[in-house]
């Protein structure tokens, strides 16, 4: 089973930061799985160029049909997109070999009234994943309940954009006078930092621990202008949770790039493989980022 997560695929280019591309695709995706509409997680240019090959589109489920929380569904069907299913929280979709389930997403929208955005479980051959996107962990409760309903999570991924933008950064344009600057500050598109994202780990109780969506790779600068030195809150923050991730035992990494791992489901543990093309056993499940 093929799944891709808001992808941004980039364009080989010799010598520079190892990718992925559209040539190192498989020839038929199966399922792709859209978190949330921001431009770095939905971005167009990549899905038109994957529209043919793709079986299924996971969108989440739009209710209010607000200016600030247009419908995903209905932008790709418009756009020609066949076979768009829209999940809400704690709905599923069967696949083979398992099941991808809608989870809530908090936090990352500036308070904001807007229902489209989901992170998402996958279970494939008995081996669990949580991509949680930017959720920021502001209900440390609701991830109790994940687990009690879901069970423990074997493998988490999870973005640590913990500045974030102020509200006026994206959805500026849609009030009808200007906002207050305090408000303005204080409503930003952030994900968790360092101690929520330790307290989705506490909660799981994950084997591994990714690090991912940051938009480190230069290829993204022109979608969100982001220019991390080593003293930005997310490098700071992230480093935190590696290390005290990798203190408890954990397979974590923060990852940048391309990375490609293998999911031992026999030993319940991760191991890193080689170069993007290299052959992959068909009966473990795979992750490759971008």
């Amino acid at each position: 089973v093929n799944i891709l997560t808001d992808p941004v695929i980039s364009y080989p280019v010799e010598g520079a930061v190892p990718r992925y591309s559209f040539r190192d695709l498989p020839d038929r995706i199966d399922y792709v799985m859209l978190t949330h509409a921001h431009q770095d997680h939905v971005l167009f240019e990549t899905l038109l160029q994957l529209r043919h090959k793709v079986g299924t589109w996971i969108v989440p489920r739009n209710s209010s049909g607000a200016l600030q929380d247009p419908s995903l569904k209905q932008m790709l069907q418009i756009l020609g997109f066949e076979n768009v299913v829209e999940l809400d929280e704690l709905e599923e979709v069967a696949t083979k070999d398992g099941v991808i389930t809608g989870l809530p997403f908090f936090g990352e929208h500036g308070d904001l009234h807007i229902r489209t955005k989901l992170a998402y479980h996958v279970r494939l051959k008995g081996t669990t994943f949580l991509f949680a996107a930017d959720s920021n962990n502001l209900q440390p409760e609701l991830y109790d309940a994940i687990c009690s309903s879901l069970g423990a999570v074997d493998h988490v991924f999870i973005g640590m954009e913990c500045d974030g933008a102020p509200m006026s950064w994206l959805y500026g344009p849609l009030f009808t006078k200007p906002i207050d600057r305090k408000a303005d500050q204080s409503r930003r598109l952030n994900g968790s930092n360092y101690e929520r994202a330790l307290g989705i780990v506490q909660r799981l109780t994950p084997k591994s621990v990714f690090v991912y969506a940051m938009g480190q790779e230069p290829w993204l600068g022109y979608i969100s202008s982001i220019a991390y030195t080593h003293e930005s809150a997310p490098i700071v923050e992230s480093n935190k949770l590696v290390a005290e991730c990798k203190r408890r035992g954990l397979v974590t990494k923060r990852l940048f790039g391309r990375e490609t791992m293998l999911f031992d489901t026999s030993r319940t543990n991760v191991r890193r493989i080689g170069a993007a093309n290299e052959s992959l056993p068909a009966e473990q499940p795979c992750i490759a980022t971008a």
